[in-house]
């Protein structure tokens, strides 16, 4: 049978703690993989990835695919294999100035690893300025030292193609992962819920609701959860 697009980890923190206290998590954090080898999913990037993360480099990465695809949690996965630093831009906010202020402080030692990762959610919604202020410093003789960028976002329309040109484009695709899924909210019913009466609800038809969409299909089931 084909494993979980992401594999629950035996391992994993089963609630947050704080000065001596447990609070729950949602369901999405809970089971969010720490580490590229708990994608089970994503073969071809998740093998590149991994020989990347055995002997990295300075490079900067594309990461193209549908939401809920794992491509935020990827990079964070990516930064915790090689113990970076990381420089978190959130969607909407990769502007001119915090591309500057980031790559600044990308010059100076990590405080923690070896390594600087930069992460920037949804590339694709960054201004044609914020853009053009990369291009230098992605290129060789500007790119800071012992830096990773990440890049992600959901299609490259309106991306400049010199700015493609400097990134490794990876593609996530949620294409065919629907048993995979499935297989996913089974596993973590079983270890969240007792069995009710009326039995789990239907798996398949959570994934196929949620469009693939991992992130959607895992709120939904919490909230079968709670309602069980």
């Amino acid at each position: 049978m084909s494993q979980p697009l992401f594999a629950p980890s035996a391992t994993r923190p089963q609630t947050a703690t704080q000065s001596g206290f447990t609070y729950p998590e949602p369901l999405t954090e809970k089971y969010r993989p720490r580490k590229i080898g708990s994608f089970v999913g994503l073969e071809k990037s998740r093998r590149i990835l991994a020989k990347f993360a055995a002997n990295p480099y300075p490079a900067s990465w594309l990461f193209v695919g549908p939401p809920g695809t794992g491509k935020t949690t990827m990079g964070l996965a990516l930064a915790e294999e090689l113990r970076a630093e990381v420089h978190h831009i959130p969607s909407q906010q990769c502007t001119v100035d915090a591309i500057h202020d980031t790559v600044r402080r990308c010059w100076y030692v990590p405080q923690a690893g070896t390594f600087h990762l930069v992460l920037v959610d949804e590339a694709d919604r960054m201004s044609p300025a914020a853009q053009l202020a990369l291009l230098s410093k992605l290129d060789s003789t500007a790119f800071p030292p012992q830096t990773v960028f990440v890049f992600t976002c959901n299609s490259t329309d309106g991306l400049e193609p010199r700015f493609l040109s400097r990134c490794r484009v990876l593609e996530f695709s949620s294409y065919g992962t629907a048993d995979d899924i499935a297989d996913l909210l089974r596993a973590v019913w079983d270890r969240e819920t007792d069995t009710p009466a009326d039995g789990p609800p239907n798996f398949a038809r959570i994934v196929k609701d949620a469009h693939n969409n991992v992130r959607d299909a895992l709120m939904r089931l919490e909230l079968e959860i709670l309602a069980a």
